[in-house]
């Protein structure tokens, strides 16, 4: 989200003040942020084949998410410096979005899932049949990665608090089963991914808009007027 310092401005400015939205505020980036035209951008949802097997136990993710270290992730990437009117200084932060439920299906899709995921910095459950060996050798920090074998159900997403994002690459009426539960849910609005091309959804952004001027005045502006 958006930190005004010194100003009353609540309205983002496109291209100037990224309003990423976070929790109930929404997820992605919303006025003009480096990210933000490929969200209008459509493409057809990357397809994997479906599996079938044994249904996950849900109770066992549920203790997975609760088992990830929670500070793990929540450590904050090199701030980038936005253009912004004269007097003003706005800075655009990366966070990763927190623990990822990743679904594959099938292993090759889930471990390119948690790849990528915690590459972003964030942890992952990963859940689909042979879960535990598509992981096998996967370079994770401690606390950041965890399995469960077994083919989720869609509607018992709904029961598994502390996500932050799924991803699924798999058929269009899983996807909307999925998207539906997720719509479901109380608390903070949690993304579903449904495309390798849409990984910027691993990601939020916070920004920090100040209005140096109140503070004194924008400091190389005045050593460049001289």
């Amino acid at each position: 989200g958006n930190i005004y310092v010194n100003r009353n401005q609540i309205g983002a400015v496109v291209g100037s003040q990224p309003f990423g939205g976070e929790g109930l505020s929404g997820t992605g980036p919303k006025a003009g942020g480096p990210e933000y035209l490929p969200r209008f951008s459509s493409t057809e949802p990357r397809r994997d084949a479906m599996v079938s097997g044994p249904a996950a136990d849900t109770a066992a993710i549920r203790a997975a998410v609760a088992g990830l270290d929670p500070h793990s992730f929540a450590r904050l990437r090199d701030a980038e410096e936005m253009p912004g009117p004269t007097g003003e200084s706005n800075r655009l932060l990366t966070v990763p979005r927190g623990v990822v439920l990743c679904l594959g299906p099938g292993t090759g899709p889930v471990r390119l899932q948690a790849e990528a995921a915690l590459s972003a910095g964030n942890a992952v459950v990963a859940v689909t049949m042979a879960a535990t060996a598509a992981m096998a050798g996967l370079d994770a920090e401690p606390g950041k990665l965890a399995c469960v074998d077994g083919v989720l159900d869609p509607r018992s997403i709904i029961e598994i608090d502390g996500i932050s994002a799924a991803m699924f690459w798999g058929d269009g009426q899983t996807a909307h089963l999925l998207r539906t539960a997720l719509a479901l849910r109380s608390g903070p609005i949690v993304p579903l991914i449904l495309d390798d091309r849409a990984m910027f959804g691993l990601r939020q952004e916070r920004h920090i808009c100040i209005d140096t001027t109140a503070a004194g005045g924008n400091a190389s502006l005045l050593a460049a007027a001289e």
